[in-house]
């Protein structure tokens, strides 16, 4: 990624819905267009995350995977 992140969360360890609420929260507190980079061990984030950012309008910038961890750049609306 080549813009530094407004924001990174961190939800390692955390269970649905504990790492979408924080993430609702971590979005208010950045202005339109900048970047959150989160970071999730919770499986069911692969589905809820791209569902949280198109319902609210937020671009999905990059979703990846490593082991058993979940990374997603998300570009608030």
């Amino acid at each position: 990624m080549k813009n530094q992140p407004a924001k990174i969360l961190d939800t390692t360890g955390l269970l649905c819905p504990e790492p979408l609420m924080l993430l609702h929260n971590a979005v208010r507190d950045i202005a339109s267009g900048e970047i959150i980079y989160v970071i999730a061990t919770d499986p069911s984030t692969t589905r809820d995350i791209p569902k949280f950012c198109t319902f609210l309008g937020h671009r999905l910038v990059s979703q990846e995977q490593e082991e058993e961890k979940y990374f997603y750049w998300i570009e608030k609306a």
